[in-house]
């Protein structure tokens, strides 16, 4: 998935390999991401000038960002650099976690003007959970498929109408999809039997939460949801 329309020539919204430079002897490198990637210079130039898109909270660049940059700051940036700053930028983890949550998009002064694509909110969603995966021993899948489901309910669509506006296999996604009906299901058939022995144990809620092994403030969220699926279930 691809975002080329803000840098022109590389695709801002997608993973990509990280641009490497050579160092010339004696330099110092560029400062340094705690992951060890070194961050554009660009980059801090672009939080000064525009803090609220690049500042301490990203927000999802407006398509044509670039040409943009370039009309409202003339003779400021190198075409090339300004290029690859944005490419880092849109590649990185923190931007993808806006896209993620779905945020608009949002000119150089910080206003919404469009809502995100359904493919790039996809995209960069199951990105974000790969590159999440990768660090964490729990699995995520399930987590990711809820995601997914969310996104697909959200969209209004059908399931090939969802395949064709996110850019997927639409037979991966009816099985992404089935997974996911199957993980909720079984999730609230849990919520319902821990509210059964709830009701028929007589128990308090930290008792309950010690004898079951649940953190003492998860049963009360627990417990509503179960009885809010109990309602959803006879139709209120």
């Amino acid at each position: 998935m691809t975002d080329a329309s803000i840098t022109s020539s590389a695709p801002a919204d997608a993973p990509a390999q990280p641009h490497q430079r050579r160092r010339q002897p004696g330099r110092k490198g560029p400062q340094q991401r705690p992951q060890g990637r070194p961050i554009h210079p660009l980059l801090e130039q672009l939080a000064e000038l525009h803090p609220a898109l690049f500042g301490a909270r990203f927000r999802p660049l407006k398509l044509g960002t670039f040409q943009d940059l370039m009309e409202r700051h003339p003779g400021v940036f190198q075409p090339a650099a300004l290029k690859e700053a944005l490419g880092q930028h849109a590649r990185s983890s923190r931007y993808l976690e806006c896209l993620a949550r779905g945020d608009q998009r949002h000119d150089l002064d910080g206003q919404p003007v469009a809502p995100l694509a359904v493919d790039h909110h996809h995209h960069a969603l199951v990105e974000l959970f790969k590159r999440r995966q990768a660090r964490s021993k729990e699995d995520l899948q399930p987590a990711l498929r809820a995601r997914v489901r969310e996104l697909f309910v959200q969209s209004g669509l059908d399931r090939a109408g969802y395949a064709a506006a996110a850019k997927v296999n639409p037979e991966a996604l009816a099985a992404l999809l089935d997974e996911a009906d199957h993980d909720q299901a079984a999730e609230i058939a849990r919520r319902e039997a821990l509210l059964r022995a709830f009701e028929l144990g007589g128990l308090s809620e930290a008792q309950f939460a010690d004898q079951y092994g649940l953190a003492p403030d998860a049963v009360a969220p627990l417990l509503a949801q179960a009885r809010d699926d109990r309602r959803v279930r006879a139709g209120r």
